[in-house]
């Protein structure tokens, strides 16, 4: 059956790249505006969100959410979800209202257009140089003391395996016991199942409704850094706790 719905779903990725890359074309001189100063960049985060619902609803995903916590006004926070699909970037800003700084992999730095939102407001992450690494976090650490959020993928890269999830880095776990701030754990449920890390005609592709739980923050107050693996495997282990039901995980 698969295989008689493979043309309809290359027909889907093919309009949701086009939209994509359109509704890009079309924001980016408000975009250019807002990123070229600090100060604006929080009209630039709610441009972003804007252009998230506006990437998600015309091609035919919608988003449920279980919010099993609802994030404070004025408090700090480090989110870290898994990393199944390309979409997760994108309904990150739905999903979360307070501003944040994204911190994605130097990759990103490539793609064209694209690349504006992570020169001065996001932050990449060079996972391949300890000294790059080092400084992105330092970064990080700088936007925490300023009261802005921090959110990043554990794993630091898409999952070939999703929904099981990839090792966890520790970079994140350190940053939240060294500035004594929460980590919000998030699961992108089943974002694999519409937009797949595949080969162009490969894996999932096709609309649907996206569901996403926000979890109970976990406290680094008494925390000391030689309790970064102790951290990073609570964290993965609630992220993970709503994936348990897929029959992916039966084989484990």
């Amino acid at each position: 059956m698969q295989g008689i719905f493979r043309p309809f779903g290359v027909l889907w990725k093919v309009l949701f790249l086009l939209h994509f890359v359109i509704t890009l074309i079309i924001l980016y001189p408000f975009f250019y505006f807002f990123l070229a100063k600090k100060d604006r960049f929080p009209y630039a985060f709610k441009l972003m969100r804007f252009w998230a619902h506006l990437l998600i609803f015309p091609v035919g995903i919608f988003y449920t959410v279980d919010r099993r916590f609802i994030p404070q006004p004025g408090k700090t926070y480090v989110f870290c979800a898994n990393h199944t699909s390309y979409i997760d970037i994108i309904l990150s800003y739905c999903v979360i209202n307070q501003y944040f700084v994204f911190m994605g992999k130097q990759e990103l730095e490539k793609v064209p257009l694209f690349n504006i939102f992570f020169k001065e407001m996001n932050i990449l992450v060079d996972r391949k140089s300890i000294t790059a690494s080092y400084h992105s976090f330092q970064r990080a650490a700088d936007e925490l003391r300023n009261n802005h959020n921090v959110i990043l993928f554990p794993e630091g890269t898409i999952s070939k395996r999703a929904p099981i999830l990839k090792d966890f880095k520790s970079g994140a776990f350190k940053l939240a016991i060294t500035e004594k701030v929460e980590i919000v754990p998030i699961t992108f449920e089943n974002n694999w199942k519409f937009l797949q890390d595949r080969a162009f005609l490969q894996g999932n592709m096709r609309p649907g409704i996206a569901r996403i739980v926000v979890h109970q923050p976990i406290s680094t107050k008494n925390l000391e850094e030689s309790d970064t693996d102790k951290l990073k495997e609570q964290v993965k282990l609630v992220i993970e706790e709503p994936l348990r039901k897929y029959k992916e995980f039966q084989n484990i």
